[in-house]
């Protein structure tokens, strides 16, 4: 049994088949009505492919992309049912991911050769990112990491309460020096913390304001200055995470990110709430970041490994 399978469990599987059903019965549903009784890719169906897509919040440069890799496939591999045409698709799709740096990721690692492992987490409030770490600190402490979360939202009432009840659901370690301190500071005592108990792994939440973009760049860069002071070259993953179920706001909040700040992984929360699952691969398409992490519920443990195979496979099941 190959590593892939071992992790990715049955009990998975079914979680993904299940978080990703809304968007399922909304893209597959179409795409059935699109293909029945057609022996070709011809203008109306792929009229049809593009309004499906974009309806999914794929996003328009995203399916365009889409739309003309199906075209060079057909051209030379003539499908004749719709179940060639949906492993066409699917493979195109998968190629996209690919081409997007999206690896196939199996189970939650980070190298262990940097200890501690860095990661700083952005994202605007409201998009589950606390929710998010909580989750992350859950996985990693279940794989006998030693994990502390930073409670760098300082700003934002109740964030280092929430923070707190995370890291006590996770049976993680928690650093916080309260309410309206310096965040860069606490990035900073937080990577001392960890050090000083010889942990593996701190996890370092920040405010989720978005007042302006010279703003966020400038105090983003401020706790990430402090921690590579305490240990150079950290934060070594700078996290965002966004919200599903917002379609293309999740997009045009990456680009406000990805202009402010060096984000190095995506985590995408909320799939299971949406019918517009297909905001993955604008996302993944459009600013070339790896998605490490898809969020399909509430519990604890609802958080996945994002691999693009298996999400691809559970869309067109």
């Amino acid at each position: 049994m190959s590593f892939f399978k071992k992790f990715f469990t049955k009990e998975k599987e079914q979680e993904l088949d299940k978080g990703l059903e809304k968007t399922k019965d909304s893209f597959l549903g179409k795409l059935g009505k699109a293909v029945a009784g057609k022996a070709t890719v011809d203008e109306e169906f792929l009229d049809k492919l593009e309004q499906i897509l974009i309806e999914s919040d794929v996003g328009l440069e995203t399916t365009v992309k889409i739309i003309d890799r199906l075209e060079a496939r057909v051209a030379k591999d003539k499908y004749l049912n719709t179940s060639e045409l949906n492993n066409i698709l699917k493979e195109e799709i998968i190629g996209l991911l690919s081409d997007n740096n999206t690896e196939d990721l199996v189970d939650f690692t980070f190298p262990e050769e940097t200890k501690p492992f860095v990661m700083l987490v952005v994202g605007v409030n409201g998009v589950g990112k606390t929710t998010t770490i909580g989750k992350l600190a859950y996985q990693y402490k279940k794989r006998g990491k030693g994990v502390v979360l930073g409670a760098g939202d300082t700003f934002r009432a109740a964030a280092v309460d929430q923070l707190k009840i995370w890291a006590d659901r996770a049976k993680t370690f928690f650093y916080s020096k309260g309410m309206y301190t310096d965040p860069a500071a606490v990035g900073y005592e937080t990577v001392q913390f960890a050090e000083n108990m010889s942990l593996d792994m701190c996890i370092i939440d920040t405010a989720g304001r978005l007042h302006t973009k010279k703003h966020l760049m400038e105090e983003l860069s401020k706790i990430k200055r402090s921690i590579d002071k305490k240990l150079p070259g950290a934060p070594h993953e700078v996290l965002l995470v966004l919200d599903g179920t917002t379609g293309q706001n999740a997009i045009e909040q990456a680009r406000k990110f990805t202009e402010a700040t060096d984000v190095t992984a995506l985590a995408i929360t909320k799939l299971d709430g949406t019918a517009k699952g297909g905001v993955v691969l604008g996302i993944s398409d459009q600013f070339q970041i790896p998605i490490k992490y898809i969020g399909m519920g509430e519990g604890i443990d609802q958080l996945q490994v994002f691999n693009k195979r298996a999400y691809v496979e559970s869309l067109f099941k």
